[in-house]
């Protein structure tokens, strides 16, 4: 007998909005609309499955601003939602979404809710591009700011952003690095073990008819600088980076399972949530004790499988969030999953399609579709914000959770580990901890990022766009070669 008040996810739908083959270009409220319409058609119960919700969530959009989104994506679907919110900033967001749901329906705070993102990015690129403007919906000042969801904090400290360190493609290639000296593999054999990750990857997107980019490549074909696949990271060539030049929108329905029997929603379509974790690492990268490694991962992703009575090998299915592949080597490490399992039932980022915060919406609708062609399997989402920094997870199955809904928040356990201090002005010798190196439009290497040691263990940045010096950390492993560093940022190798 299941409880009334356990959290189902009774539908889930997505679309890929295929601007780029003629089909007329909708706003991104519209894109999440007919996600949930798409959603609500699974599950074999109506139009009340949608104008019956009583709170509407919505994943922060970049494409558009909308006041209130929720909102707005109510009255598009007839609903009167007693509770709308939108959320922060972050990857991490979706599955977070979800947990807070599940909560919120395990206390009877609510029956229906429903959970959306959208990003029209392709669009919105090409309008401004042109000097056009888009005549999308824009809310009045009536209209109140939508409630946060989530908390939206800085993921960049000030010294990062003076040294122009600013965005994930800069940050996720030196992990990349990182992670490798961790491994005690060297530069070439790296680079072919998460060039034929990402090989398989592409293999699920080719499948998946929801992806963006529905091929196959191979190992040596995504490792390989072309002119159609430039390097942009050392060593990441473009086929390695999160795609986000995507129209996608998703939508999740959730209920109580007492809901669900009134609305006559089919067992045969019932996922149930069985556990969720949140936490973060140490929000600034200069802080976190090895660039290599992800304790909140570790923690949370433990605690996860630990909350819903299950180990790493129990679990059919698993999706790890993929903007770059550092982001699914690390994770895998902490969960003590195996790379050459399978790790996404998308085809991640990079090829399903990267639509900024949203990702992990269509990762747990994909999920959703996995577990009920297997059922009573287990399936395993991770979700990542930042710069490898806020974490989400959730255990999902089509079979009800002996103990109901489990979720923990573990961040006091991750706060308790070791940081290290920034030197923002390093006056001596370091050892190369981590480096990338960016490129130009044309594949040409063009400023170098650095981390480095200093003997008192504290970590210090580095830049520099000499040409000799970007040619040898390009050919070259430095890890652990001393460097001098100066209080202007600039670095030199011994």
């Amino acid at each position: 007998m299941v409880d009334p008040r356990t959290p189902v996810l009774i539908g889930a739908g997505q679309l890929s909005h295929r601007v780029d083959r003629g089909e007329v270009p909708l706003e991104p409220v519209d894109l999440m609309a007919e996600a949930l319409r798409r959603a609500a058609a699974l599950t074999g119960a109506g139009d009340a499955v949608l104008t019956g919700a009583d709170a509407v969530h919505v994943v922060s959009l970049l494409s558009w601003r909308y006041r209130d989104p929720g909102l707005l994506l109510a009255q598009r679907l007839g609903a009167s939602p007693r509770d709308t919110s939108l959320t922060g900033m972050g990857g991490n967001s979706p599955q977070t979404l979800v947990n807070q749901a599940c909560l919120a329906i395990q206390a009877g705070e609510a029956d229906l809710v429903l959970l959306a993102g959208a990003e029209a990015w392709r669009t919105r690129m090409a309008a401004r591009k042109e000097g056009r403007d888009l005549d999308w919906t824009t809310q009045g000042d009536d209209v109140p700011e939508a409630r946060a969801s989530t908390e939206d904090v800085p993921m960049t400290a000030p010294h990062e952003a003076a040294r122009g360190v600013l965005m994930p493609v800069q940050v996720y290639p030196m992990f990349e690095q990182a992670h490798r000296v961790v491994l005690g593999r060297a530069l070439d054999e790296h680079l072919v073990a998460a060039s034929e990750l990402w090989a398989r990857f592409s293999e699920v997107a080719a499948r998946n008819p929801h992806a963006w980019i529905q091929r196959a490549y191979t190992a040596e074909e995504i490792r390989t600088p072309t002119p159609d696949n430039r390097m942009i990271g050392f060593p990441y060539t473009k086929l390695m980076n999160s795609n986000n030049a995507v129209e996608q929108g998703a939508g999740v329905i959730l209920c109580s399972a007492e809901r669900a029997e009134a609305l006559g929603v089919p067992r045969d379509r019932w996922v149930f949530p069985h556990a969720g974790t949140d936490a973060h690492d140490h929000y600034f990268v200069s802080n976190r004790d090895s660039l290599g490694r992800s304790p909140a991962m570790r923690i949370a992703g433990g605690r996860v499988l630990e909350l819903a009575g299950v180990g790493v090998d129990d679990l059919a299915h698993v999706d790890l969030y993929s903007c770059f592949p550092s982001a699914v080597e690390i994770a895998a490490y902490e969960l003590g999953l195996p790379l050459d399992r399978q790790l996404t039932v998308t085809g991640g980022l990079s090829f399903a399609g990267g639509p900024w915060n949203d990702y992990v919406m269509h990762s747990i609708a994909t999920m959703a579709d996995v577990l009920r062609e297997d059922p009573g399997s287990i399936g395993l989402v991770s979700a990542n914000g930042g710069f490898i920094t806020k974490h989400a997870f959730g255990v999902y199955s089509t079979e009800p959770p002996a103990e109901g809904f489990r979720h923990q928040d573990v961040q006091a356990e991750v706060d308790a580990l070791p940081a290290r201090d920034l030197c923002e002005e390093p006056d001596g010798d370091g050892t190369v901890e981590a480096w990338t190196v960016m490129h130009d439009r044309d594949g040409a290497p063009e400023r170098a990022i650095l981390t480095a040691l200093l003997p008192d263990g504290r970590r210090a940045w580095g830049v520099s766009e000499d040409p000799d010096l970007t040619k040898v950390l390009v050919s070259e492993d430095v890890a652990g070669r001393t460097v001098a560093l100066r209080p202007d940022g600039r670095f030199d190798l011994r």
